[in-house]
């Protein structure tokens, strides 16, 4: 979890690559209202489920907030990774560690907007293999975030997308989502889901 709403302070912590080209590093991440980083155990869980697919995807991390899960799928050799980050500290955060992990722009772009906004552009062709929805808990948004991924063609066929929540709250997913992998941590809920098809 790593979410942020609006402000941040210079004040800093930290947040560690677990596996891959960059395992055990540690990177700077801003403190902020609503910044969440996920935890080591949480995002492990996570990226296990995620092995046998993560290499040479193409990633979205909506509400990007320290960018962990889109670092950890980097390291992980993800081809490409989209990070959405409102604030626009944390989001000059996040530039300042993909250039101290001399990630190119290939690799990584940071995109300094509401992630609800940037996902209601409609696309031709879809665009991304795995999505990460991670977002600040108690405002809806992974409800919103899930219908907008699917009304306006974000996800390429098979696509994967992650969605964390709240432990009691409620989501409704597309009829052709199958839920492969799901799990309760504390108060945190979080699922893995597998679209059978097109997001259309």
């Amino acid at each position: 979890m790593k979410k942020t709403i609006q402000k941040s302070t210079s004040l800093k912590g930290e947040v560690r690559i677990i596996a891959g080209l960059w395992r055990g590093r540690k990177l700077p991440v801003l403190h902020a209202e609503g910044l969440r980083p996920t935890g080591d155990r949480v995002k492990e869980t996570l990226f296990n489920w995620l092995m046998p697919y993560i290499v040479d995807t193409y990633c979205l991390d909506c509400f990007a907030g320290s960018g962990s899960l889109g670092f950890e799928a980097l390291s992980r050799q993800a081809k490409q990774v989209t990070f959405l980050e409102l604030d626009k500290a944390v989001a000059a955060q996040l530039h300042k560690n993909l250039q101290a992990l001399k990630c190119t722009t290939e690799q990584a772009k940071v995109i300094n907007q509401n992630s609800l906004q940037f996902l209601k552009s409609a696309q031709n062709t879809p665009h991304f293999d795995v999505v990460f929805v991670d977002p600040p808990f108690h405002f809806g948004l992974a409800q919103q975030t899930i219908d907008l991924l699917t009304q306006h063609n974000w996800l390429k066929p098979n696509a994967l997308i992650y969605v964390e929540t709240e432990k009691n709250q409620s989501i409704v997913v597309p009829t052709h989502w199958q839920i492969l992998k799901e799990k309760i941590t504390g108060q945190v809920c979080y699922r893995l889901y597998y679209s059978h098809t097109t997001s259309n």
